[in-house]
């Protein structure tokens, strides 16, 4: 051995080489393990086994015999081979109600699957097997287990743990302190199969056939008035499912490796180690294609075909990186989400758009340094669940009720009308009430109608609420009356221009849709980068969205190089209206009068409030929309839009987004409020009676000014001449009936003297004059004076009051001795 050559042994002598016999089995040789294993689960309904502690193989001499009891026994060698070789080894196996096998695991801790582990039963005595064996390190497992068919229970459906490294193994299992790799071959209950599947008598999962249901165990037809709900749903991950796929993609010259991403570890799955720590471990689900109710393919409008949800979490180190990325029809994944870092267990959902088939991708890449070696292998990513809905060709784990057709072999499920809810109690179809709208994935009772927000209404198939461009509101003063049909077009609006790390321009690019078009989103954003990549006259695939407000990512084209600008990442904003109203506060979504320069006309901003569907880590419940408009009598249709000056983006925290739009077709319509009258003056006989708008103008549309009114009127030159012609007559009569008045007084004081006179010749006995001439001497011109005189109003009244209905006058009369009066 001094000069490593080989030599033949001396005379009388033999050797193995370079093999290794054992024939003496006094105690159990160095380098033998031997392991004992409970397979009996404990159950509440059977008793358990006696302890397996004490089932061991046993030396005894000769050779080492195995236990005979319901436990398995484990004999275990390892060894390191120079070179290929072979073990040999001679057994006894006579009862057939002991299971025993022999296998071998390699240098890659993997069984040799090429020969059979199962021995066969010797019936002639003892019997040699041989097995050939790879350079490298090997460990020889020889394990049986006995059943009897006198059990107190009967025994349950089990199956064999297999316990191998996780590839590629980065540990050295022969070091200081390392842990063995457990015996492979332990019997345990056979874990359960996904929702949807059942057991086979052979242990394996296969889907319950349509029109029945099952949670993992055995299939169940559905009830009448129900079918099945396809889907897949995996949450046990005993085997990986048949439609996922999984691998390792490098990261640094983005080239697949041969080697498994993602293990299967019973409730979850989880990243392997990889080849190094910025290899990104990938795990892919291919779905064919969807079965969506009959009432969501009606609605074109609705986009939403199914959803996928899954339940994950990472644990990392450093800074990790979880991507979920979706492809279609077997192109390019295109990146939905990114977690970064830590992530505590958590559900995430996608809503699929269209009906085609689609692959979901998880990547995990622990970190982005491009650097080889393992140092962070403990940090992992693992997914719990994955649900995936209205799948074509899958499987269902219960029921949901249907609609009833009567037919000639009894009654079979059918589809509702658009916009028909279904009675669970009689499993007829039910309109929805006006202004509501239905859920079109549960349309079970009158609860999946849901109500239209304020200013809204539904559309005729009841699938989503919507503004016709009209819009009302009472105030203390009068009724405000809107119709924006003018702003019903699309708009676009760019933010301010911003810039990469390396000075690169890019700008924010908003589309709107405001109102109208029977709810239609016609807002569109579109992603054309792979399109500039294809060269000219060949078609490619280009992904865009539509929506009633959406974004896009736009570079210059002096920063592309091409000759239209670059338009990528576009991303939905508005998918759905919640509602029209003034006040700034509607449904959770606020828009702060704050962002934009007060209004000051006393007109009240309109406020559209919007809900996108995309839920993103940083906005749980999906971002939102708010459009202002405001009346802007100076800027005429379609106005102008603008964006919060403290947010040039639109937004100031990345999930609400805020936008004002000013313009005159913003101003409610006119009313007989908003004019006023002017009447002209009277102009050769003619007067004109004008209409004229209230300044500043604060309508549009609406009523027009009544016509200018004309009517005939009387010039001022009339009038005075009729003032001064009634005046005239006036004046006229007045002096004839004073003239008349006077002449009528004085023939009463002619007879009012002529009788004083003769009252004193009476009261005196005087002769009575026999003439009332003007005696000799007399002047003619003497006036009479009476004691007792009155005014022109007195005679007047006096005369009018005092004539007796003979006709004649009354005159009160004095005596000369101042007696009572007297009336004649």
């Amino acid at each position: 051995m001094k000069d490593q050559s080989c030599k033949p042994c001396a005379e009388g002598r033999y050797s193995l080489g370079t093999g290794i016999r054992f024939d003496e089995w006094d105690e159990l040789p160095h380098g033998f393990a031997s392991l004992s294993t409970n397979m009996e689960m404990e159950d509440s309904t059977t008793e358990s086994t006696e302890n397996c502690t004490a089932s061991k193989w046993v030396p005894l001499g000769d050779y080492i015999s195995s236990n005979t009891d319901e436990c398995t026994a484990t004999l275990m060698y390892a060894v390191n081979l120079k070179q290929s070789g072979t073990v040999n080894f001679e057994y006894y196996y006579p009862d057939s109600s002991i299971i025993f096998e022999f296998f071998v695991q390699n240098d890659q801790c993997q069984p040799n699957v090429d020969d059979s582990r199962w021995m066969k039963t010797t019936e002639k005595g003892w019997e040699f097997h041989s097995v050939e064996l790879n350079r490298g390190n090997n460990v020889l497992y020889w394990r049986t287990t006995a059943f009897s068919v006198w059990s107190k229970v009967s025994k349950p459906v089990l199956t064999q743990l297999m316990y191998k490294w996780a590839q590629p193994k980065i540990c050295g299992e022969d070091l200081e302190g390392a842990v063995k790799l457990p015996a492979s071959g332990v019997k345990t209950r056979c874990p359960p199969c996904n929702p949807g599947f059942f057991k086979t008598n052979n242990s394996s999962c296969e889907p319950c056939p349509y029109g029945s249901y099952s949670n993992g165990s055995d299939c169940s037809r559905c009830p009448a008035g129900t079918e099945p709900a396809v889907g897949f749903e995996y949450k046990w991950w005993n085997t990986l499912p048949s439609n996922m796929e999984t691998t390792v993609l490098s990261g640094i010259n983005f080239e697949y490796k041969g080697m498994t991403g993602w293990e299967v570890a019973g409730d979850h799955i989880y990243t392997a180690v990889g080849a190094s720590d910025n290899d990104f471990m990938i795990l892919t689900l291919v779905v064919p294609g969807f079965r969506p109710p009959q009432s969501v393919m009606a609605d074109t409008e609705n986009k939403e075909v199914a959803r996928i949800t899954f339940v994950f979490e990472t644990i990392c180190s450093v800074n990790c990186e979880l991507y979920f990325m979706v492809g279609v029809n077997s192109r390019t994944n295109t990146p939905v989400e990114t977690w970064k870092g830590s992530k505590g267990k958590q559900s995430y959902t996608y809503i699929i758009e269209e009906n085609a088939t689609m692959s979901f991708t998880w990547a995990f890449q622990r970190t982005t340094f491009h650097e080889t070696g393992r140092k962070y292998t403990n940090d992992i990513a693992k997914i719990y669940s994955i649900n995936v809905t209205n799948v074509m060709d899958g499987v269902a784990s219960y029921c949901r009720p249907c609609a009833l057709e009567a037919s000639d072999v009894g009654s079979s499920c059918t589809s509702c009308p658009a916009g028909y809810y279904i009675d669970r109690d009689s499993g007829t179809c039910h309109s929805c009430p006006p202004n509501t709208i239905l859920k079109a994935h549960q349309p079970y009772g009158i609860q999946a109608c849901m109500p239209c927000g304020p200013g809204t209404k539904s559309n005729k198939i009841h699938s989503l609420c919507y503004n016709d461009c009209t819009f009302s509101i009472s105030t203390p003063t009068r009724v405000l009356d809107y119709n924006f049909l003018a702003l019903a077009n699309t708009v676009s609006l760019a933010g301010g221009p911003s810039f990469t790390s390396k000075g690169l321009k890019y700008f924010h690019h908003f589309t709107l849709s405001l109102c109208g078009n029977q709810g239609k989103k016609m807002s569109m954003c579109a992603d054309n980068v792979t399109d500039l990549r294809i060269p000219e006259g060949e078609s490619g695939f280009s992904k865009s969205i539509t929506a009633y407000v959406c974004q896009a990512v736009i570079i210059p084209p002096e920063v592309t190089g091409y000759k239209a600008g670059v338009s990528s990442q576009p991303v939905s904003l508005a998918d759905r209206l919640i509602g029209v109203t003034t006040d700034m506060t509607l449904d959770g979504i606020t828009s702060p009068a704050e962002l934009f320069h007060p209004e000051s006309l006393g007109i009240p901003d309109v406020i559209f409030f919007y809900r996108s569907n995309d839920v993103t880590q940083s906005c749980s419940s999906g971002r939102s929309t708010t459009i202002r408009v405001r009346c802007s009598p100076l800027k005429p249709a379609p106005g102008s839009l603008s964006l919060p000056s403290a947010c040039s983006d639109g937004t100031c925290d990345g999930c609400n987004f805020h936008f004002l739009w000013e313009s005159l077709a913003a101003c409610p319509l006119c009313s007989p409020a908003d004019y006023h009258t002017i009447v002209s003056s009277c102009v050769a006989g003619i007067q004109k009676t004008t209409y004229v708008w209230r300044e500043p103008k604060l309508c549009a549309g609406g009523i027009s000014l009544p016509e200018q009114r004309v009517t005939i009127c009387k010039t001022i030159d009339f009038w005075l001449k009729v003032g001064i012609s009634a005046g005239t007559c006036t004046a006229i009569l007045l002096t004839v009936l004073t003239c008349y008045f006077w002449k009528k007084n004085q023939k009463l004081e002619y007879k009012y003297s002529k009788l004083v006179m003769n009252a004193t010749l009476k009261d005196c006995d005087l002769p009575a004059a026999d003439s009332c001439a003007i005696m000799e001497g007399e002047d003619v011109e003497d006036d009479l004076i009476f004691t007792s005189k009155k005014s022109l109003f007195g005679k007047i009244k006096s005369f009018t009051s005092k004539r007796t209905p003979d006709g004649f006058d009354s005159v009160p009369l004095k005596t000369s001795s101042g007696g009572p009066d007297m009336d004649l």
